[in-house]
């Protein structure tokens, strides 16, 4: 069994203490070679039940701020977690960096391509990797597709599509009563806010910053009607019922790779609707609908009736391809939230420090995903206007010199890593 193995002792500590944080926080004291010795966040009383549960659960009370550079200066600090809102994971990541902290984030679109930039620069300057908390690229329906992409099912992959489809409208609206960032971002901005759940797993599809890029993007927005609906009829009297709401209803992106496969993207969480992450992979041989758990292989689906082509379920090759770490996570026992992914993508963090070895998912890709957001912004904002995506690598991407395979590996799938 290769999952769960402790190693050397990292000690960390963790930034930004709502909802998300909390979840996380259960997930690393699970762990026990991980350490959390500091906890920060602007408001006191988050910081000190943060305090309370870590000394409930070991016996040890952290350090407490509210002042994220105090944290990242703790002494003996290794890395820090960082559960902040989406406008200051970058610049609580370089001032980490800086301090010689490696810094592990949860996702989010970038302000700025400026701060992409200095978080790209900050980390070859500095030597201290990031790595992005992308917890779909670990999602076991995400890795399954990534071990049938890897092995040629669906032969020469074309076409992407994917989705963050998510009705929040309750989260967004009650923003300013629970102290939730996303309300000042839907009122303020309007572009692909959340890009990388999607985006994540597809760019492992497309081996992107690893033999292939995302060359440009164009980005249109509908008009704004859900949000306001919702505030009109929910926070009636309050001085937020007739807010104004930036933030188009539904966002589409549509970005063209390097070796011209296409991606499609939509964000739409200010309307009813179940929740999707819309996933759509087309190749050379077949294609998966996540909508429907559908798939059709050539040559491999039965005819239908009349002997046209039809639609099977996804089951059968979802039970056939499941990648190998989840084989051993679901005999080992899923733990943590969303699904068990959050538990693969902390302990990806914490092993690859162990071992001294790169992070799957790292501060190109980090750049990458997240400049999506910034980048969709300016195309609405110049009518649809096509923009040309950084190639944060600097040419590295053409031969990206290879990660080491272990059983977190996302570039390919390593077998014999799993073999005892």
């Amino acid at each position: 069994m290769k999952l769960g193995n402790a190693g050397r002792l990292v000690r960390v500590g963790v930034t930004g203490l709502g909802n998300r944080s909390k979840e996380q926080i259960r997930c690393l004291l699970s762990m026990k070679d991980v350490e959390i010795v500091s906890v920060c966040d602007v408001y006191e009383d988050r910081a000190r039940d943060a305090q309370d549960a870590i000394e409930g659960a070991t016996g040890r009370r952290p350090l407490g701020t509210t002042n994220y550079r105090e944290l990242n200066a703790t002494k003996d600090i290794e890395a820090v977690f960082i559960f902040t809102s989406w406008q200051t994971h970058i610049r609580i990541a370089v001032d980490a960096m800086r301090r010689g902290v490696i810094p592990a984030m949860e996702v989010g679109g970038a302000n700025s391509l400026d701060d992409c930039w200095e978080m790209v620069r900050t980390s070859e300057q500095t030597g201290v990797p990031l790595m992005l908390l992308e917890n779909c690229c670990y999602n076991r329906e995400e890795m399954t597709l990534l071990n049938m992409v890897k092995q040629g099912v669906f032969g020469e992959i074309i076409h992407c599509r994917g989705g963050y489809q998510h009705d929040l409208r309750d989260e967004i609206g009650n923003g300013d009563i629970n102290r939730h960032y996303r309300q000042d971002n839907f009122m303020h901005r309007n572009g692909e806010l959340y890009p990388t759940h999607e985006l994540g797993p597809i760019a492992q599809y497309l081996n992107i910053n690893r033999g292939n890029r995302i060359v440009m993007l164009t980005s249109v927005s509908s008009k704004s009607v859900g949000q306001g609906e919702w505030m009109r009829v929910h926070r009636a009297g309050s001085a937020l019922e007739g807010a104004r709401f930036n933030q188009g209803d539904v966002v589409t992106t549509v970005m063209k790779c390097a070796n011209g496969e296409t991606i499609a993207l939509t964000h739409d969480c200010t309307l009813p609707r179940p929740y999707s992450r819309g996933g759509y992979l087309q190749g050379s041989k077949g294609l998966w609908l996540e909508d429907g758990r559908m798939l059709y292989l050539e040559g491999r689906t039965p005819l239908g009736k009349y002997g046209e082509h039809v639609f099977e379920t996804d089951a059968p090759y979802m039970k056939e391809y499941l990648h190998p770490l989840w084989r051993e996570y679901e005999e080992y026992g899923l733990r943590g939230g969303h699904g068990g992914m959050d538990y693969l993508a902390l302990r990806a963090f914490i092993e690859s420090i162990q071992k001294g070895v790169e992070f799957p998912i790292d501060v190109y890709d980090a750049a990458t995903w997240m400049a999506v957001t910034c980048l969709s912004e300016a195309s609405i904002a110049t009518g649809s206007m096509p923009q040309a995506m950084p190639d944060f690598t600097n040419g590295l991407w053409v031969r990206r010199p290879q990660r080491p395979g272990d059983i977190f590996s996302l570039d390919r799938v390593y077998t014999e890593a799993f073999e005892d």
